[in-house]
C-alpha cells in the first residue's frame, strides 16, 4: 500500500450539510443494550462517544414502532423517552466532535409473536415464515409465521419510517440510514423469495422497488434529502433473503434511488459478516456507478483494501463493524498502523459494560476527553 492509498482514508468529504474529517464509518451494530422500553441509557452513550473519530457513525438500527421491533432490548425512536435517550448519544457524540446518523429499522417477518404487542404475528408483504431466528431473552429463537400486509396498512409503516426520521433529527441526529438490507422488511419486499404478493407492490421488479421508493421519498421529504442515506445487500442471505435473479433487481433498485439524491448509498458487498465473493454475479463497481451519491462499501474490508479502494475512486466511504467494536480508537490506530484489539465474539449480544466500553485505547491514542 503506498503513502498516497493511506492518504485517502483521511481525506474529508462532503456529505449532505456534513464535512466528514476522514472517509472511515462505523457501521450499524445491534448490541442488545437498552432497557425493555427501548430507552438507550449512560452506558449507550459512552459508548458512542468513545467512537466519535470515525468520519461518521451510523447508530445500531433502531425500531420505528413497536411492530418493527424484532430482537429484545433494542433501542426504539418512536416515544418521547426514546428521543430523549437517544439526545443524551448525541449530545455526548457531538461534544467530542464527532457526527452521528441513526439507522431506522422495521424487521417485518423477523420477529417473534413473544416481542410483538399483544402478542399479534409479525407482519410481511407475504405469509412466509422467516428461515431466521431472534434474540430474546438471552436466547435466541425462531421467527414466527407472519401475516400479509394488507395493502391498505401500507401507508401507514411508510409515514412510521418518515416520522422515525423526524423523531431522529429531533433527537439530534445529524442524518438518517434506512435499512434496506439483510431480510428485514425494505429488503423482504424488494425479492421475490418473501415477495410472492399479485397486487402494485408485487411481482415485476417495479412493482417489487414501490415500497422501498414510497418509504425514500416519503423519509427524505420529512427531513431532506441530504440526511438520508440507504443500505442494501445485493446477495447475503441473511434472516432466510432470497431472490431467484438479484442481478437486475438490484441495478434497478440502485438506479431508482437517484432522482431522491439521497446523502449515500451503503452496500453490504457480498454474505454479511462472510464470503465477499458470495454469488459474485453482482457487480459492485457498476452499482457505484449507477448511484449519483456517495458510495459506501461495507464487509470484510481491511485498512489496506479500504485504502485502495478509496484511493481508486471505487468507494468514497468504506464502514466498519466489528473492527469498531473493538477499537473505539479505529481512525487512530488506522492512520499510525497500530494492531487492533480483537472483539469478543461471547459478548456481541446484551450484557454490561463488558465487551462494549472496556475495549483499551492503544497507547498515544487515548480515549476523548
Amino acid at each position: 500500500m503506498s503513502p498516497h492509498d493511506l492518504d485517502a482514508l483521511f481525506e474529508p468529504l462532503a456529505l449532505g450539510s456534513l464535512r466528514l474529517p476522514n472517509r472511515l464509518v462505523m457501521a450499524p451494530l445491534t448490541r442488545n443494550r437498552v432497557g425493555e422500553d427501548g430507552v438507550p441509557t449512560s452506558m449507550v452513550a459512552d459508548y458512542y462517544a468513545q467512537r466519535a473519530t470515525a468520519g461518521l457513525i451510523i447508530a445500531e438500527a433502531t425500531q420505528i414502532c413497536p411492530e418493527g421491533q424484532g430482537y429484545g432490548l433494542t433501542p426504539g425512536i418512536h416515544t418521547p423517552e426514546q428521543i430523549a435517550g437517544w439526545r443524551k448519544v448525541t449530545d455526548a457524540v457531538h461534544q467530542r466532535g464527532g457526527r452521528i446518523f441513526l439507522q431506522l429499522w422495521h424487521v417485518g417477518r423477523v420477529s417473534n409473536t413473544l416481542i410483538q404487542p399483544r402478542g399479534k404475528a409479525p407482519v410481511a408483504p407475504s405469509a412466509i415464515r422467516a428461515e431466521a431466528r431472534t434474540w430474546i431473552a438471552g436466547e435466541f429463537l425462531p421467527t414466527s409465521q407472519p401475516v400479509a400486509l394488507d395493502i391498505d396498512a401500507i401507508p401507514a409503516i411508510v409515514e412510521a419510517h418518515a416520522q422515525g426520521a423526524r423523531n431522529a433529527l429531533a433527537a439530534g441526529f445529524d442524518g438518517v440510514e434506512l435499512h434496506g438490507a439483510n431480510g428485514y422488511l425494505i429488503d423482504q419486499f424488494l425479492r421475490d423469495g418473501s415477495n410472492q404478493r399479485t397486487d402494485a407492490y408485487g411481482g415485476s421488479i417495479t412493482n417489487r422497488v414501490r415500497f422501498m421508493c414510497e418509504v425514500v421519498d416519503a423519509v427524505t421529504r420529512a427531513v431532506g434529502s441530504g440526511k438520508v442515506g440507504i443500505r442494501l445487500s445485493p446477495v447475503t442471505p441473511s434472516n432466510g433473503a432470497f431472490d431467484s435473479d438479484p442481478v437486475p433487481l438490484f441495478y434497478h433498485a440502485v438506479e431508482s434511488l437517484n432522482p431522491f439524491n439521497l446523502a449515500y448509498l451503503h452496500v453490504i458487498e457480498g454474505e454479511t459478516r462472510g464470503d465477499r465473493n458470495y454469488n459474485g454475479a453482482v457487480d459492485y463497481a457498476k452499482l457505484r456507478r449507477s448511484f449519483r451519491g456517495a458510495y459506501m462499501a461495507n464487509n470484510g474490508y481491511t485498512r489496506e483494501l479500504a485504502a485502495e479502494r478509496i484511493s481508486a475512486g471505487y468507494a468514497d466511504l468504506v464502514s466498519f463493524g466489528r473492527s469498531f467494536l473493538a477499537n473505539p480508537d479505529l481512525a487512530e490506530r488506522f492512520r499510525q498502523g497500530l494492531d487492533l484489539n480483537l472483539p469478543e465474539n461471547a459478548t456481541f449480544y446484551g450484557g454490561d459494560r463488558r465487551g462494549y466500553t472496556d475495549y483499551p485505547f492503544a497507547a498515544g491514542a487515548a480515549a476523548p476527553a
